[in-house]
């Protein structure tokens, strides 16, 4: 029997964004790259996710008022961690906001529609890489700020599930130990 081939998930890397620049995907690319990744489970075909493109000059715009609300939030920030929130949207060129839109009048439970999104989130990681470029899933405090929700036109029942940073990587990815198979998996009996 032919074995399928699972390269692009062993594979998989985040490349840290700091390490990530030009070029990122073009237009075409991207379409094509997010068409892909909304092929996910979606368990009522509520389509309870949404994506939000940031790129150039509202890129910056996004990252330095982020910067500004973390330093306001806690006004004793080491200078290291001013830098770090002032620099974090500098570096890869194209960020994709993955959200989890939630049907709370829905009989799907609010977790299945968050794991919808979260497989948008992971898609992209993965048709990134495949298409040549690198990636990484990152949160942080914005991603569970109401703030940051509402300045990214967020309502309600709208939250970031992550930040997908995407470009052309400076450096390969170093492979990192991975839980082994004996460790995490188990057959149940009754």
């Amino acid at each position: 029997m032919n074995q399928p081939n699972l390269d692009v998930l062993n594979a998989r890397r985040s490349v840290p964004s700091r390490q990530l620049g030009e070029p990122a995907p073009d237009d075409a690319t991207l379409r094509r790259l997010i068409e892909a990744a909304i092929r996910v489970p979606d368990h009522g075909k509520l389509e309870p996710f949404r994506i939000r493109i940031l790129r150039g000059e509202a890129k910056h715009a996004f990252g330095q008022t982020l910067a500004k609300m973390a330093v306001e939030a806690n006004p004793e920030l080491s200078d290291a961690k001013r830098e770090k929130e002032q620099r974090r949207y500098e570096h890869a060129p194209l960020v994709l906001v993955v959200s989890a839109k939630l049907d709370t009048e829905s009989k799907v439970p609010e977790l299945e529609q968050n794991l919808a999104a979260g497989c948008v989130a992971y898609n992209l990681l993965l048709g990134a890489q495949a298409l040549g470029f690198g990636a990484q899933w990152l949160t942080g405090w914005a991603a569970y700020d109401r703030d940051v929700a509402k300045l990214l036109g967020m309502k309600k029942h709208e939250h970031v599930i992550g930040f997908i940073h995407i470009g052309t990587p400076a450096m390969d990815a170093p492979e990192r130990d991975r839980p082994s198979y004996d460790g995490i998996v188990e057959t149940w009996q009754p």
